[in-house]
């Protein structure tokens, strides 16, 4: 049996020796496409789509467990420049900073970067605050909690419910911090010089609570007092919502961390394009939700909406995480970008993609005057050419912009 699966994003479907269960289990985890292969029996035919990342899957009656490792086409460092540069875009954290080069697979990077960017915000010590306490106690500190005092109590004391601000560093940031520590720590693929250096953060972090699984994440503002914390809480963030791929259902367990390359790159495309138009006397809104038909029953939420200075739309972008066909980009994308412009009353739409085998295209559609505009973006190139395409992109949506 195959133990450990590699694949690459997209890349072409491969064969593999796989126990039924384990291919069935792959079926339904949504990881990636798995069918059985027509052509051999015992074999699986398993194709990567956007998901990038390592899971490890358990079946009921099967040993060992299979490792499922999917390489993303794009190389680490440039990932982690788009991660990064979505997060904060300020230049806070850029690629220089993110020291990926030595790791070749995404979770091993991942897992570095984080107990590097938990390190430095713990440096100086634990963050401390004041966090709102609700206890019983046998004296009175804080305030009285009249309702509870009376509904539990029935108005007998001590002891006395009551509620109280407590300096502690078990607050929002550090439970962030801790809990994406515990989460990599349980993840398959973390180096053991990596996984040695965050038990030690973990260490650090002893006493504070653990987010339980299925709770909402705490959370936390931006403030000159956690400045030193915000590049780990952003990374620790990413960690604990994308390291969800964890279940049991009929004995089946599946453990593991995935990027969504759409998502990463419709992040970074829309959170670009914001930033190259700031300062122009314009507002952006992305995910913008809008409505096709003029009873509102038709739902459609474009990435990337820009408003004039009069508030009226000003352009509608899409990002699309695709590689150009030989017979060009898919005709659904067009369709869709068409129905934004006439439902927002724009004469111009633009899609952008991941690459293509030309930088821009432009379609005029017949008897509408609407021009739908198709932007190539390399994303296997410098940061900088990156940027600027994006620039160019700005600029060709609001042409008296200077960017």
């Amino acid at each position: 049996m195959t133990a450990v699966v590699e694949l690459v994003e997209h890349a072409p479907a491969v064969s593999l020796a796989l126990p039924d269960a384990v291919g069935r289990a792959l079926a339904a985890s949504g990881i990636l496409d798995a069918t059985p292969d027509p052509y051999a029996t015992g074999r699986w035919s398993l194709r990567a789509g956007s998901k990038v990342g390592a899971v490890a899957v358990r079946v009921p009656g099967v040993d060992e467990p299979v490792t499922v490792r999917i390489t993303p086409k794009t190389p680490i460092t440039r990932l982690f420049f788009l991660l990064g540069y979505s997060l904060d875009p300020t230049g806070a954290w850029r690629e220089r900073e993110v020291e990926v080069a030595e790791h070749r697979d995404l979770l091993p990077a991942l897992a570095h970067t984080v107990e590097r960017q938990v390190d430095r915000a713990l440096r100086q010590g634990l963050l401390q605050g004041y966090r709102v306490t609700e206890d019983s106690a046998l004296v009175v500190r804080g305030r009285i909690r009249e309702a509870e005092q009376i509904r539990r109590r029935f108005g007998a004391s001590p002891p006395v419910e009551v509620t109280y601000d407590e300096y502690t560093a078990d607050i929002a940031e550090n439970r962030l911090l801790r809990s994406a520590v515990d989460r990599l720590l349980r993840l398959p693929g973390v180096p053991r010089d990596v996984r040695r250096r965050l038990l030690h953060q973990r260490g650090r972090l002893a006493e504070v609570t653990v987010v339980v699984r299925g709770q909402p994440l705490p959370e936390w503002r931006p403030t000159r007092l956690n400045s030193r914390y915000h590049t780990a809480l952003r990374l620790a963030r990413v960690v604990l919502e994308n390291a969800s791929v964890e279940h049991i259902q009929g004995g089946l367990r599946i453990n593991g961390f995935m990027f969504d390359m759409n998502k990463l790159f419709e992040d970074f495309v829309t959170v670009a394009l914001r930033e190259a138009l700031r300062g122009s006397g314009r507002s952006s809104r992305l995910q913008d939700a809008h409505h096709l038909d003029e009873a509102a029953a038709v739902r459609m939420r474009p990435d990337f909406v820009l408003y004039g200075a009069d508030g009226a739309p000003a352009a509608v972008v899409d990002a699309k995480y695709k590689t150009e066909k030989r017979g060009g980009f898919p005709e659904t994308d067009l369709y869709q970008m068409l129905a934004y412009c006439t439902a927002l009353g724009l004469r111009e739409g633009h899609l952008v993609y991941a690459k293509g085998n030309e930088s821009h295209a432009v379609h005029r559609v017949r008897h509408a005057g609407i021009r739908i505009h198709q932007h190539a973006l390399e994303l296997d190139q410098q940061p900088a050419g990156l940027l600027a395409d994006i620039a160019e992109m700005a600029r060709q949506m609001a042409p008296d912009l200077r960017v």
